[in-house]
């Protein structure tokens, strides 16, 4: 078994809710997460279509088939059968205070909001499980932790590496297969689930990047309006994330359109074609997945501390950017990717410290280089930045403060070389 940083959190929100709900794409270990926290609950599955249209039909009879109101209840996939939250709302306003007595997962973000918004207001927890983190990996292999590239390449779903020997391209083809089948019928009427294959490699070659509607549409030979609609499928099955850009009030003209990032990096080397680790790391888009790797390890982290923190990216009209901006405790940290072994130039810095000047009492204290590091240290050319490591660090939001020997001004030169002069005519008399 692979250890899961949310296992603990899971676990915490039960004993203050009646109902659990995690979201996320398929195969990222929802299921197996909630077995091994509660291995005393019953368990069902409405990914079987019978076990669905009795659950949709007969829900409380259905329930309570499945145990008493002691037992915890396992609905697997419950997006299936999405009138059953009629009936938990009223079994859970029956017995308010049994806390995590329905514990569910489903793969279809937007439908299961609106069935929970309608039903299950204020009487259901929603976490949102990704595949597995960087530190969640080293953690399992803490004798032979694998290089950057390959987890870049392999990506984090957690079939892959229980299972070292599956080839990712067979994995992310039967995956591939599947959510077209299944996810993407159910959501929406697509007449050529080629034109949609081929919509998603498209969004591969573009993950750190703008999102341009107009673009992907015309590559693909659709509308703008089509493009619009199969980005936020892509987005309700956890496919991708839209970041969005920050848009605080400080007197610059910056820009509103979103960032696309795939959530895993797995399934976008795998979109683009590249077929080993290798082939990652000389490839052109390798910049483009290590920011896409450095949000998955930032969302990873969020989601398992519970952080109250938001994610955007900033971008002003001249082309001024920082990969992305935390918002946090009143405060915007910004965060640059360099694919890079040690982060040192000044030339990186630039962009952040016009960022920061706009921003003024608005920025935090320290911002962060995130490349490829030997060892976390602070940047020789700007104290206030920690250089970290981005594959093995995992304190994302509580940085350490500079110590006060690294923050203490040097005198200016002018200063130094007059002090001297001085000095040496006091001796040569």
């Amino acid at each position: 078994m692979i250890e899961r940083k949310m296992l603990s959190r899971l676990q915490t929100v039960a004993r203050h809710y009646p109902a659990v709900l995690i979201t996320g794409a398929r195969q990222t270990g929802k299921t197996t997460l909630l077995r091994e926290a509660f291995p005393e609950a019953a368990f069902t599955t409405l990914d079987l279509p019978s076990a669905a249209y009795e659950a949709e039909h007969n829900g409380l009879s259905f329930l309570r088939s499945l145990g008493s109101n002691s037992t915890p209840i396992i609905l697997d996939e419950v997006q299936y059968a999405p009138q059953i939250f009629r009936t938990l709302k009223m079994l859970v306003d029956e017995d308010r205070h049994n806390m995590g007595r329905f514990l569910m997962t489903g793969s279809q973000k937007f439908a299961l909001m609106q069935s929970v918004s309608e039903s299950m207001a204020g009487r259901v927890a929603i976490i949102e499980l990704e595949s597995l983190s960087a530190s969640e990996i080293m953690d399992s292999r803490p004798m032979s932790v694998p290089p950057v590239e390959e987890v870049m390449w392999r990506g984090g779903y957690p079939e892959l590496w229980r299972s070292p020997d599956m080839s990712p391209r067979m994995f992310y083809g039967s995956y591939l297969a599947t959510y077209l089948e299944r996810d993407v019928r159910q959501l929406i009427n697509v007449t050529s689930l080629r034109d949609f294959e081929r919509f998603i490699r498209m969004c591969a070659l573009r993950t750190g990047n703008l999102v341009n509607l107009d673009g992907l549409a015309s590559d693909v030979g659709i509308t703008g309006n089509t493009a619009k609609q199969w980005l936020s499928v892509l987005e309700a099955s956890n496919i991708i994330q839209l970041v969005q850009p920050y848009l605080g009030n400080h007197g610059k003209r910056l820009i509103k359109t979103p960032k696309l990032f795939f959530k895993d990096t797995g399934l976008a080397a795998f979109l683009l074609g590249i077929p080993s680790p290798e082939a990652l790391v000389s490839s052109p888009f390798v910049g483009a997945l290590w920011e896409t790797f450095v949000l998955g390890q930032l969302i990873r982290s969020r989601e398992a501390e519970d952080m109250p923190a938001e994610i955007y990216f900033w971008r002003d009209a001249h082309g001024t950017e920082v990969d992305f901006a935390i918002w946090l405790n009143g405060r915007l940290h910004l965060i640059e990717c360099k694919w890079s072994e040690n982060g040192g130039e000044s030339s990186h810095l630039k962009p952040m410290h016009k960022v920061r000047s706009d921003l003024g009492q608005t920025a935090a204290a320290t911002h962060l280089l995130v490349c490829r590091t030997p060892i976390n240290h602070w940047h020789p050319h700007d104290p206030t930045v920690r250089v970290v490591n981005g594959y093995r660090f995992r304190d994302w939001y509580s940085l350490p403060i500079p110590e006060q020997s690294v923050l203490r001004e040097e005198p200016p030169p002018a200063a130094k070389r007059t002090k001297k002069t001085v000095s040496v005519k006091r001796k040569s008399r």
